[in-house]
């Protein structure tokens, strides 16, 4: 498949059937090399303070001491134009739109995520725990969202790639999965499993593809036992018409619902831009 047929990709039948089964599909290639190249640059722009534009990223630009740290940054279409290209790109919301068989589909935030290579170091700073993305996301009113990973590099066990556990998108939302920050992996899965069934499936993916979970989808990710960081660019999407439910729980998406938000509220203005409407 070259990249021009890669771009006008249909989800099929069988790509349904996976992501309904397993909580997540993998896309063939989404971006070229040029873009690849050019959001890997936009990652190293990002964390000196290079921004594009007069905006600031949601949660400011806070980098640890600690070099093992991972780094995550809210929102960076915000300040970047690479990353607003791709994370609004219109080709990612209909594939979405598909998946989740809605007729329209907007973005929620996205995230410039930097896992660094520790090499052999035995240090557990860079996993990321076993969660679920709705864990923080439930002042939505829909669990229907999904998680667009898009690797910037070829990713595989050696450099942290994310792991799914199969079809944990059916369990329903578990309490304390908002653990995305605990990095005791085994501790994690001793609370969430609970007699589950706990097969893990690493997303392994070349540079330019993605992974689609469901936002009720276990995932997390080890440590990256290469001597370069593992680079990836995530979009966090949600169906069209989606609503703020008032009183579970709070998050910075609620206050960019303006000032004084109420429940129902849609999630429909500048903040949470359109990628696909049919």
């Amino acid at each position: 498949m070259n990249l021009q047929a890669e771009r006008t990709y249909k989800i099929t039948a069988k790509d349904k059937e996976v992501f309904n089964r397993d909580g997540y599909w993998i896309s063939p290639k989404l971006i070229d090399d040029d873009q690849i190249e050019w959001l890997r640059h936009a990652h190293e722009r990002i964390w000196s303070g290079d921004y594009d534009g007069d905006g600031v990223p949601m949660n400011g630009l806070r980098l640890s001491d600690n070099p093992n740290a991972l780094r995550k940054l809210d929102n960076g279409w915000w300040i970047n134009d690479e990353i607003r290209k791709v994370v609004t790109d219109p080709f990612i919301g209909e594939l979405a739109a598909d998946l989740l068989e809605s007729d329209e589909i907007r973005l929620w935030h996205d995230q410039v995520i930097y896992k660094p290579g520790i090499g052999t170091n035995k240090s557990k700073d860079g996993n990321v725990g076993w969660h679920q993305d709705y864990g923080y996301w439930q002042c939505s009113d829909s669990s229907d969202m999904i998680t667009v990973w898009i690797a910037l590099q070829d990713t595989d066990l050696t450099n942290g790639a994310m792991m799914t556990i199969l079809g944990s998108h059916k369990w329903g939302l578990l309490k304390g999965s908002d653990s995305f920050f605990n990095p005791n992996m085994e501790e994690l899965k001793e609370k969430h499993a609970g007699g589950r069934e706990w097969v893990e499936e690493p997303c392994i993916l070349k540079a330019g593809q993605a992974s689609f979970h469901h936002g009720l989808t276990f995932h997390g990710s080890g440590p990256n036992q290469t001597f370069d960081p593992r680079l990836s660019v995530v979009a966090h999407v949600m169906k069209g018409g989606t609503r703020y439910r008032a009183g579970i729980q709070r998050h910075d998406n609620i206050r960019l619902l303006g000032p004084r938000p109420v429940d129902g509220q849609a999630f429909d203005n500048d903040y949470f831009p359109v990628l696909f409407k049919r």
